[in-house]
């Protein structure tokens, strides 16, 4: 057993593997090779060799090849028969081989290196209801999916964008049909675990811009080769194919036809591939220039990582997961109370940090603080505090509002104010009567409805009403009529009001 004679057969093999290793996906090695027009070394079904347009099951056929490490190995399948004798091949799993002798073939890379594809193909399939992999990074807005685990039953936690990114447990519903275990928002837990991710890559010293410049020009070198690889086989061709067209009897016209339409494609192809190389050529003759301020950030990542993280142009949402998947081996949340989350996050190393965290809720009641809160607010609403005094006062305490975490609105003061019927002003407990007409809060208690309801079909246009210009207020004619339409749109015999 030895590999190809033929150079440009080695180079692109190699060049599978070092493009995953640096891209760590079998789709976005399908993609560069495709960009560059490079095809994949194959065989016909007489053992001849040919080139392909890349697929991605030729490049997983080759990553995953243990022969291409050197190791013969036998019962990477098997085959299993059923009640009614129907055989069915499965591929056993990475390691269950029967056989297996590695330092048998020459390698084109390390058992070790082979290894580390290996789990890296796994860990980029997402088996979320299995619970074992993370799935590569994509471009949803939740930074940490594929790394939280529920702290409730300890199952992978999914992510949902319905109604806002959200981890939600849902592998017990799924299995049992029992009620979802969590559904925590992922903002705030998003937001501690990079400020804690910056923390901790702050006091290392990382020069990634010249890496990545030295990065950038091995990949070039390697493209232009293989590249170059390419055309030399292109020129071969078209030059045996022309060489094969004058040999021919020019009498025999079927065989000068297929030959000189043989001779045609050769050209094609071989314009086709100078083109492409002459165009990355020029490409590679202008580099991306970078902003100086860009470049000094990227010179010291690692203290600058934060000015760029939110610049969507140079750092996107799947390489932000990357990077705090360098560090992040899992996120573990488990909610203690309605607005109250414990986070831990457990690094590579096995280090762990923990802290409790504050998220929105959908009212009052469910904050863990409302009867302090509620308590606090009568009191101070009585000394004759204002609503933004109280507020502040309240943030300073450590307490917040139902939808904005750390901090307490004036909305939410008034509104527990006024549901104590503790008022301000005159207005507040006394509805004004504007002569000839009625407002909202004189007709809500007489048709035994909320003023919100009132409102509410004003927004969804049920009742057609414009405000008053000189009070700002809704007014409808103090007549029986009015009443009388309320009434009717009240027990669904009216769909629609118009004043």
């Amino acid at each position: 057993m030895v590999k190809d004679p033929n150079l440009e057969v080695q180079e692109r093999i190699g060049l599978v593997f070092t493009t995953f290793l640096r891209v760590k996906s079998g789709c976005k090695v399908l993609r560069f090779f495709n960009e560059q027009h490079l095809g994949l070394p194959r065989r016909d079904p007489f053992g001849a060799l040919i080139w392909k347009e890349a697929s991605i099951a030729a490049l997983l056929s080759i990553l995953k090849n243990p022969a291409y490490a050197g190791a013969f190995v036998y019962g990477r399948t098997t085959t299993q028969r059923n009640a009614s004798g129907k055989s069915s091949t499965r591929r056993s799993p990475f390691g269950q081989w029967k056989i297996m002798v590695q330092n048998k073939y020459p390698a084109y890379i390390s058992w070790e290196t082979f290894e580390r594809i290996q789990a890296m193909l796994k860990d980029n399939y997402a088996e979320y209801d299995r619970n074992r992999s993370r799935g590569i990074p994509r471009p949803g807005t939740a930074l940490l999916h594929g790394l939280v685990y529920c702290g409730e039953c300890g199952h992978k936690m999914l992510v949902q964008y319905k109604n806002g990114p959200e981890y939600q447990c849902n592998y017990l519903r799924q299995q049992y049909l029992v009620p979802v275990c969590q559904r925590i928002p992922a903002q705030p837990v998003d937001d501690y675990v990079v400020q804690e991710f910056f923390q901790a890559l702050s006091p290392i010293e990382l020069d990634t811009y010249e890496q990545a410049l030295k990065t950038q020009s091995e990949t070039s070198l390697q493209i232009q080769q293989a590249q170059e690889q390419q055309l030399e086989r292109l020129r071969y061709q078209a030059a045996l194919a022309q060489h094969q067209y004058n040999q021919v009897d020019p009498d025999n016209r079927l065989v000068a036809a297929e030959l000189e339409r043989r001779w045609e494609t050769a050209l094609m192809a071989l314009k086709q591939a100078e083109e492409s190389l002459d165009q990355q050529q020029r490409q590679r003759a202008t580099p991306p220039i970078l902003p100086p301020e860009l470049k000094t950030a990227f010179a010291q990542i690692a203290q600058r990582l934060p000015e760029i993280w939110s610049r969507e142009e140079v750092l996107s949402t799947p390489h932000k997961k990357a990077l705090l998947r360098c560090l992040i081996d899992k996120v573990v949340i488990h909610r203690l109370a309605p607005d109250r989350v414990q986070t831990r996050i457990v690094w590579k190393g096995g280090e762990t940090t923990t802290a409790l965290l504050t998220v929105t809720v959908g009212s009052f009641k469910r904050l863990s603080s409302s009867a302090e809160m509620e308590a606090a607010i009568l009191e101070l609403s009585q000394q004759g505090k204002s609503d933004e005094d109280i507020a502040s006062h309240l943030t300073e305490l450590g307490h917040s509002s139902p939808k904005k975490p750390h901090l307490v609105l004036p909305s939410t003061v008034r509104s527990i104010r006024l549901k104590h019927r503790i008022f301000q002003k005159r207005s507040q407990s006394h509805p004004r009567h504007i002569p000839g007409c009625l407002t909202i809060p004189q007709i809500a208690p007489t048709l035994g409805v909320t003023a919100h309801w009132i409102y509410h079909y004003i927004r969804c246009g049920k009742i057609q009403v414009a405000r008053d210009p000189q009070t700002g207020l809704y007014l409808f004619p103090d007549q029986p009529e009015t009443l009388e339409k309320f009434q009717q749109l009240k027990a669904g015999s009216l769909h629609n009001l118009r004043f």
